[in-house]
C-alpha cells in the first residue's frame, strides 16, 4: 500500500510530446523508403535501419541545441490571422517578422526547405554519411509539418482546457492503431519547387486544427468521465494516459485523419528524397563515399545523447 500510494504521487499526466513521437516517426521513415524508384531504393533499403532509427534525431536535438525547437513548428497565429498573409519566402518573413519572432514562432516550411538542400550537396558529393542524415531530418521535419497542433499556437490545448491533446493525436493514437493503417502510398513523385511544397503540407496541415480541437472537445463532453482515462506503472510510476476507449471513440470521430496524415507524410518524405536526387543529377549511389564525422559532430553528437538521457528539455514541450 505505501509502495502504491509513492506511485501515484508520481503520477505522470501524458506522455512527452516529442511531435510523432518516436514510434511514428521511425514508422513513416521506415515505410518511405519503399517509395522510392530504381537507382535509389536499393542503397536506402541497405540503410534503412539508419534512416528509421535517425528519424528522432531531431527531436533529440532539443535537448542540446538552443535552435532546434523552433524547427519543429509553426505557430500560424502569432504571425497572422490567416496563414496565406505569411511571406512564403525566409527572407522576405526575417524582414517582415525579425529573426526573434520567427524563433519563438516556429520555422517548419523553411527548415525543411534548407535540410533539402543540405541533402541536395549531399547527394552531389556522394557524400553517404551526410545523404542518411540529411534524408533522416528531412523525413523528421516533414513528418512534424504533418501533424495540425505543429501549426497552432494552441499547440497543446492549452488554450481550451485540452492539456494533453498533442501527445494524444500524434502518439496515443498511431501506437493504438496503425496497425491496421493502410501504408501502400504509391510512388516517389518529382517535386518543382520544395518550399512551395512545404508551405502546401503545412496549410492543409493547419486547416485540421479546428477539427482536431472541436471534436475532442466535443467527445469529453459527452463521454463518461471515470472511462476517459486509464493507468499503468511504468519506470516506477503510474502512468495516466487516454484509455482505450476514450482512443478508439476520438479515432473514429475524425475518420482516418491520423492514417491520412501519416500517408502523406510517407509519400512526401519519399517524393523530396526522390526530388532531392533529381535536382543533383542522379548520382550513382553505389559504392559511395564514406567521409566520417569531424571530431567536433562526434562530440556534438555524444552531448546530445546524454542530453536527451537527462530529459532537459530546451523550449517549450511542443
Amino acid at each position: 500500500m505505501k509502495r502504491l500510494t509513492i506511485l501515484i504521487a508520481l503520477i505522470i499526466p501524458t506522455i512527452l510530446c516529442t511531435s510523432w513521437g518516436f514510434f511514428a516517426h521511425q514508422k513513416i521513415n521506415n515505410l518511405a523508403v519503399f517509395t522510392l524508384p530504381t537507382g535509389m531504393i536499393s542503397f536506402y533499403k541497405k540503410n534503412i535501419k539508419y534512416i528509421t532509427e535517425h528519424a528522432v534525431d531531431p527531436d533529440k536535438r532539443r535537448y542540446a541545441d538552443t535552435l532546434e525547437a523552433p524547427r519543429h513548428y509553426l505557430d500560424v497565429e502569432n504571425y497572422e490571422t490567416h496563414i496565406d498573409s505569411i511571406p512564403e519566402k525566409y527572407n522576405d518573413a526575417v524582414a517582415k517578422y525579425g529573426l526573434k519572432r520567427l524563433s519563438a514562432n516556429g520555422i517548419v516550411p523553411w527548415q525543411i526547405q534548407r535540410t533539402y538542400y543540405s541533402l541536395v550537396k549531399a547527394f552531389k558529393t556522394r557524400d553517404s554519411i551526410k545523404i542518411l542524415k540529411y534524408s533522416a531530418d528531412l523525413g523528421h521535419y516533414i513528418g512534424d509539418a504533418h501533424v495540425p497542433l505543429h501549426t497552432t499556437n494552441n499547440h497543446n490545448g492549452q488554450l481550451t482546457n485540452q492539456v494533453g491533446i498533442h501527445a494524444f493525436w500524434e502518439s496515443r493514437l498511431p501506437e493504438l492503431f496503425s496497425v491496421k493503417y493502410n501504408f501502400v502510398v504509391g510512388k516517389a513523385n518529382y517535386i518543382e519547387n520544395p518550399l512551395k511544397e512545404a508551405w502546401k503540407i503545412v496549410k492543409h496541415t493547419h486547416s485540421l486544427v479546428d477539427t482536431v480541437l472541436t471534436f475532442e472537445a466535443q467527445l469529453s463532453a459527452s463521454f463518461p468521465s471515470d472511462k476517459k482515462f486509464s493507468f499503468s506503472e511504468r519506470n516506477n510510476a503510474v502512468l495516466k494516459q487516454y484509455s482505450v476507449a476514450y482512443a478508439k471513440a476520438y479515432h473514429d470521430k475524425m475518420n482516418s485523419m491520423v492514417e491520412k496524415q501519416m500517408r502523406s507524410s510517407i509519400l512526401a518524405i519519399g517524393s523530396f528524397w526522390y526530388s532531392a536526387w533529381v535536382d543533383a543529377g542522379q548520382p550513382d549511389l553505389k559504392n559511395l563515399i564514406k567521409i566520417d564525422l569531424e571530431p567536433d559532430d562526434k562530440i556534438m553528437n555524444e552531448d546530445t545523447e546524454k542530453k536527451f538521457e537527462t530529459g532537459a528539455l530546451i523550449g517549450r514541450e511542443i
